[in-house]
């Protein structure tokens, strides 16, 4: 009885939905809100969810593993003394954010979600050093546009780039990544998690799941992803899967998951 009432209690209705905001229609950051057994995704999102999981049982893990390196790669700038970090596709709220890992740092939030804007605005009202930026990645000239005053660009700045490029298309993806580099001062870093392709045969069903929400899955091989890098000094151990880079937690959940691959790299 106790776990059915917290269920209810977890589950969104349509009506808590803001303005603007479709909850008819799978999201992709409440999917992954809902990957991490979090609260703040509706019934479409779940749905869709749960289609994914049945073509990849361990999603569940994998987003875990993602915060994990998450965590680890934070605390990696913050070593390299990194004082600027923007946190594109930030995703909703959820336990461990860049904040709260680096609070030393000046921490910019982007998302182009409306619902997502909303919940990290709430949660960050009492932070002076954090903002949250309701922009789109695909527009890098207006992102960067955005992004001045928020960030000094004549300083480092690092990207957090994490399950996100893979939203984005084609060559505008490596787009993206280059104007973001060209426009950061020498010392910035770019810290990117992206999804590969490890099952050709149940791909297309999870793929038209994505299609129908709003955001389209883009796979890419291991050598597409490391072009990302173009132009950065890569951090040690290099382009590996998530529980390979500077695990510290032999019981991360990403153990032996190989969904995709996680760098750090440096602007000279």
């Amino acid at each position: 009885m106790i776990a059915a009432n917290r269920a209810k209690i977890r589950e969104k209705n349509v009506d808590d939905a803001p303005e603007g905001v479709d909850p008819n229609v799978p999201n992709v950051a409440r999917m992954y809100d809902y990957f991490l057994d979090g609260k703040d995704n509706f019934a479409a999102d779940r749905a869709a969810a749960e289609q994914i999981l049945k073509n990849f049982p361990h999603t569940k893990e994998a987003a875990r593993s993602n915060r994990a390196f998450l965590r680890r790669a934070v605390r990696h700038l913050v070593d390299e003394g990194t004082r600027q970090i923007v946190d594109l596709g930030a995703g909703l709220p959820t336990q461990g954010n860049t904040h709260e890992i680096a609070p030393e740092a000046r921490v910019v939030y982007v998302d182009y979600d409306a619902v997502v804007c909303v919940h990290g605005r709430a949660l960050l009202a009492r932070r002076d050093d954090v903002d949250f930026l309701q922009a789109d990645v695909r527009r890098p000239e207006t992102l960067l546009d955005r992004l001045d005053g928020l960030v000094d660009f004549d300083r480092p700045v690092a990207f957090l780039m994490l399950t996100v490029l893979h939203f984005v298309p084609d060559e505008l993806a490596h787009e993206v990544v280059a104007k973001l580099r060209d426009a950061s001062a020498p010392g910035s870093h770019l810290v990117v998690s992206h999804a590969v392709d490890p099952t050709p045969d149940i791909t297309p069903q999870a793929l038209e799941v994505y299609r129908t929400a709003t955001a389209a899955l883009n796979l890419r091989t291991r050598e597409d992803i490391l072009r990302f890098f173009d132009g950065y000094e890569l951090a040690e151990p290099g382009l590996v899967h998530p529980y390979d880079w500077r695990t510290d937690d032999p019981g991360d959940p990403g153990k032996g998951i190989t969904f995709g691959y996680v760098g750090v790299g440096r602007k000279p």
